[in-house]
Formats: structure tokens, sequence, C-alpha cells
């Protein structure tokens, strides 16, 4: 009975602690979404070279969307024309870090490993899309279309798509060059919020801070002297866990507190918040697929030694500076109006969308 009431206290702060920046992220988030149009993003990541990389990751960095919802957005990036590098490099960037989860990691982790934590992974994307654009060296043949227009005529009745196809016989309308301009909707924004995006994230946000409060709990004091003695062996499982594991980047950070709660270094802890949301096992058969092998070891190998070493320069920023891990953590127990409000809408949201689907099923049956 004392280790459920454990639990149900460590869920509860982390839940306290989380909950309003997560809410407020998703605000921030569908404003994001409604005011920065998807074909901003998809126009500029074309050219194979460091420039689109650059801004591939740049544009990736701020959007919410986790490591698998990326995964229908980079396949139209890269059907839209972008180069093997620039896509990957989005589909890094983009799950690593959302405006929802650096609000998350500012409200558990302080400022200083939320500016670490968004800079290595603008580092790890670009690396890793260099890279893709090395290894993949064969230039694209860039098949010119044979027409000729008689009479020096004018090519008006011509119009490119998106994806470079050429449609004939059509004529072109001036007036409708420019489309109407889609207006800010406040209705639309939380509807994104609060309806796709945190439908999205909800299940394994569930899971993360279930198994979050899990760890508090149950990690025996004998292997959290282990992990602190031997912060190698913390390392090796952070990314042996963090790599197949499917957790999206704001699921993934009561996870990590309650590593480093239980011993686990920083470092080892942010490897699994760099490597965690950028891989799975699905968004890599979806690399293999769409970029090939060479693509897929780039994005394993970058992500894997990026991670590692970026982890370590964590662990000796924090001993030159003599700070001590847990004092940087955000979990007390400290629960005012707001936090406790922000608790119970995050959970009967997360609560809502999970129980969804048999709802609908208990009333097709009756």
């Amino acid at each position: 009975m004392e280790i459920i009431l454990k639990f149900v206290h460590s869920l509860i702060e982390l839940s306290n602690a989380m909950a309003p920046y997560i809410l407020f992220g998703l605000i921030f988030a569908g404003i994001l979404h409604e005011l920065v149009p998807q074909t901003l993003v998809t126009k500029h990541l074309g050219k194979e070279n460091i420039f689109s990389v650059i801004k591939s990751t740049l544009f990736g960095i701020p959007l919410p969307v986790c490591s698998c919802g990326v995964i229908p957005l980079a396949t139209s990036i890269k059907k839209s024309g972008a180069s093997k590098g620039a896509t990957l490099s989005f589909l890094i960037s983009t799950p690593i870090t959302g405006v929802d989860s650096i609000l998350a990691t500012y409200g558990m982790f302080g400022w200083i490993f939320t500016i670490y934590r968004i800079f290595t992974s603008m580092i790890i994307a670009i690396v890793a899309g260099i890279i893709t654009n090395i290894v993949n060296k064969e230039e694209k043949e860039i098949k010119k279309p044979k027409f000729s227009f008689a009479n020096n005529a004018k090519p008006s009745n011509i119009v490119l798509n998106s994806f470079g196809a050429i449609h004939k016989n059509i004529k072109f309308n001036k007036t409708a060059q420019k489309a109407p301009a889609n207006k800010f909707s406040l209705k639309k924004a939380l509807s994104y919020s609060f309806v796709s995006l945190l439908g999205d994230i909800a299940k394994p946000l569930f899971w993360g801070l279930i198994l979050g409060a899990a760890i508090s709990t149950m990690i025996p004091q004998n292997l959290s002297n282990l992990l602190t003695e031997h912060a190698w062996i913390s390392y090796i499982l952070a990314i042996s866990i963090a790599i197949p594991m499917y957790v999206c980047a704001t699921a993934s950070l009561p996870i990590a507190a309650a590593l480093m709660l239980s011993g686990v270094s920083p470092g080892a802890a942010f490897v699994f918040l760099s490597a965690g949301p950028a891989t799975n096992i699905v968004t890599a058969g979806v690399v293999k697929k769409m970029l090939g092998y060479r693509s897929l070891f780039a994005y394993l190998g970058s992500i894997a030694v990026g991670s590692l070493l970026f982890g370590l320069g964590l662990d000796y920023i924090f001993s030159v500076k003599n700070i001590d891990s847990a004092s940087i953590i955000n979990i007390e127990d400290n629960a005012n109006f707001i936090t406790i409000v922000s608790s119970i809408i995050l959970w009967g949201s997360i609560l809502y969308f999970l129980t969804k689907p048999y709802i609908k099923k208990l009333i097709k049956v009756y």
C-alpha cells in the first residue's frame, strides 16, 4: 500500500510540474500552426547544399510534431523536391524540440538545460543532413521538358505544379496568381492544439508520466548508487532504450527527470531526451524506404554519436560549474491553484482521448 501511495504522490508531482507548461506550449503551437503556412517550409528545402540543411533544421525546431507525426510532413517535403539531407535534418530536428517541449523542458530543468537541448539538436540535425548529402553523391538528373513555342509565343499556357509535372493547355489567369490569404482563426488554432496535437501525444504522454512516476518509485537504492558511481552504464542504458523506443519530446521529460532523481547523470538523461524523440523503429523503417540505407546509417549514427558526445559535454559542464543535477529539477510539492487546474485539464484531456475509441464502440453497440 505504501508503494502505491508513493507512486500516486510522484505522479501528482510530475503532473503539477509539467501541466502548465504543456498547456501553454500547446496553445502557442496552435497559434504557430495557423500563422506559418506549410508552403513556407516546403519551398526552401530543395537544393543539396548546407543552406537547405540549415533551413530545414531551423524550420523543424519550433514545429510541435512528434516522431511519427513528422513522417507524412517529411514525405511531403521530399516529394516537393527537398534534398535527402534537408529531409533528414527536418526529420531529426522537428520531433526533438517543439514549442510545447521547449517550454516544458524549461519548466522542469531550467534555462541552461533547455538552451543546451535546442542548440545540440540543431547541431545533430545539421551534421546528419550534411553527411547524408555527402554519402548520397549521385546527382539528380534534371530532365528538361521537350517543347517549343511557335512564333515566339510565350509559355503562358503551361503551369508547373509543385512536384515538377507539366500541364499544358491550361490558361493562366493573372487574377488567380495570388491565393487569398488565410485569416488567423483562434478557433482553428485551439482546435489544432487541443484536438489534433494533444490527441496525437495523449497516449505517449500518458505512458511517459506513468513510467516517470514508476521509475521514481521503484528503482532500488543499490541500483541508484551503481548508476551514480558508474556513469557509463547510464549512457549505455539510455541509448539502448532511446533508439528503438517511441516517445515524443514532451512525454520523454518526466522519464528523464525520474532517471536523474534515481541517480542517472544529467548527460545520460540528455541522451534519452535527444535520441528518444528523434528515433524509433517505425521512423527508421520510413527513412530506409524513403531515403535509402546510406541515409539510414547517417540518421542512426549521427543521433547516437551526437547524443553521447553532447551528453558527455553536459556532464562536463555540470562538473565544472559544480551543479547538483537533482537541484535543477523543478519537481516539488508546491501545488497551487494554477498547477492543480492545469493538471486536471491535462489529465481530463488525456483520458478523454484514450477512452474515446471505446466510447464510440459502446455507442455503436447500443
